[in-house]
């Protein structure tokens, strides 16, 4: 089970993960945290959400109290699920890995989960999954050689980002305890990974790359990949915001840098100086017609407003007046930034499905359902616009429509995911509103009966059989 991209996850759980992220950025990461766990129980392999699963489990440790009662239940090696753990680890290595995210949902460097998650990654073939645990085990024991050399041998075997952490645990260890064969032996196998790396040459290995990329600068090269790190430590993004301010006097047309300096700033929830960053480029040449680059800035502004309520003193006398006078600036900045966009870029259809549904929520129906009609043209976005274009024809009372378009969007939709059950689902709802009882059951079952747990349909079920 070699570990998987977003591309290579089914299309329902893409858009939970996308779910997901949103309710990270919102700060929400109990809520973040129950998606991510359940796209990994279907993909343990995807990669990119353990890894943001890490970053959610630690902030809310971080926001949690750390009294002597917390210290005492964490890191129970003896727990009851610990326990369970271990006894799944050989008969179901998946089964175990989920129950030790349970444990680090709530101890995130809990060691004894961690290397459940170690034990069961290797078992189901995900190095990079395995990696990323040894390296928070490392960090807690950084003395413990048989733990650092096992870290420094899988990070030389996988390469990418983990390599300097396991470099850095290396020659701590090392300067601490002297000669030792075994840490010199490491050092070595990790160097020549490294080297590979940096070089290019692991992809001209692979029948991949060029010579041209070979000869790329290196030292940007290994600067410029840290930056794209999920999981980021604090010296390392500080390390990075200082290199690149130093290079911006030297530098002042290196756009890309720049890109990623605003990123790293955003990050750091400095949104101010991320914005400036990206006004720079806005100006210059390269970013007068950039789609992606006004994406970034109309997000940054989203993220610093939502910031700006976060920090609001919650025992304040008008703390909800302060979050709606907020909230209300945010949904104007978004349906002006978008309506912008529209009309700089008239023919991007993903644009327009965008203000459609910002029109949607602003209660401007017949403005969104001409957006919409529009993004249908857009293959990518084609069931989603009609999915929300019925449901702007239910808002107006043109139920026959409604019912219509929903008709049409679930003959184009293969399979049977979250979204084509959203589309039956509304459908059902629609003929329940027009008084048609028995169709609207009809559609209740389909989904009943592969999906019982999806939003009320049970209870809608049960209501009509106890009727009858």
């Amino acid at each position: 089970m070699p570990e998987k991209l977003l591309n290579q996850i089914p299309p329902d759980l893409r858009r939970l993960y996308t779910k997901a992220g949103e309710a990270a950025q919102r700060e929400n990461p109990d809520y973040a945290i129950t998606l991510f766990c359940q796209i990994l129980d279907r993909e343990p392999g995807f990669f990119d959400c353990r890894r943001a699963l890490r970053i959610e489990q630690s902030k809310k440790a971080a926001g949690a109290s750390t009294g002597f009662f917390k210290k005492m239940m964490s890191g129970a090696g003896a727990s009851p699920q610990i326990a369970k753990a271990k006894m799944a680890l050989n008969r179901s290595p998946a089964e175990a890995m989920a129950i030790a995210e349970q444990v680090l949902n709530s101890d995130p460097n809990n060691s004894y989960a961690h290397r459940i998650i170690v034990d069961a990654a290797q078992a189901m073939d995900l190095p990079k999954t395995a990696v990323m645990s040894l390296e928070v085990m490392v960090r807690h024991s950084p003395k413990d050689k048989g733990l650092v050399v096992e870290f420094a041998e899988l990070a030389a075997q996988t390469g990418g980002e983990a390599s300097a952490s396991a470099e850095r645990a290396l020659d701590e260890l090392a300067r601490a305890s002297g000669f030792d064969p075994d840490l010199v032996q490491a050092q070595k196998n990790l160097s020549a990974r490294k080297t590979m790396d940096e070089g290019g040459y692991a992809a001209l290995e692979g029948g991949g790359g060029s010579f041209r990329d070979v000869l790329k600068n290196k030292e940007e090269s290994a600067s410029l990949e840290q930056e794209h790190r999920v999981q980021k430590t604090e010296d390392t993004g500080a390390r990075l915001i200082k290199e690149y301010e130093a290079r911006l006097e030297s530098e002042p047309d290196n756009m890309k840098m720049i890109r990623s300096l605003a990123e790293l700033y955003t990050e750091k929830k400095e949104f101010d100086r991320a914005l400036e960053l990206y006004a720079r480029i806005k100006n210059s040449s390269h970013g007068s017609a950039d789609s992606a680059l006004d994406r970034s800035i109309a997000d940054t502004t989203v993220k610093k407003m939502d910031h700006q309520i976060a920090q609001l003193n919650p025992f304040a006398a008008d703390h909800a007046d302060q979050i709606a006078q907020i909230k209300v600036a945010k949904t104007e900045f978004k349906l002006a930034e978008c309506q912008q966009r529209v009309e700089k870029y008239p023919t991007d259809l993903g644009i327009r499905f965008e203000l459609g549904q910002l029109y949607f929520e602003a209660g401007k129906i017949s403005e969104a359902i001409g957006e919409l009609q529009k993004a249908q043209q857009n293959p990518n976005k084609r069931i989603a616009a009609m999915s929300l274009l019925a449901q702007c024809f239910a808002k107006r009372g043109m139920n026959d429509s409604a019912v219509r378009t929903l008709q049409n969007a679930i003959k184009e939709k293969p399979g049977f995911d979250d979204e084509k059950k959203d589309l039956i689902y509304n459908l059902g709802c629609v003929l329940e509103t027009m008084g048609k009882k028995a169709e609207s059951i009809e559609q209740f079952l389909q989904i009943y009966e592969s999906d019982m747990s999806y939003r009320d349909v049970a209870a809608k079920i049960d209501a009509h059989y106890a009727a009858q």
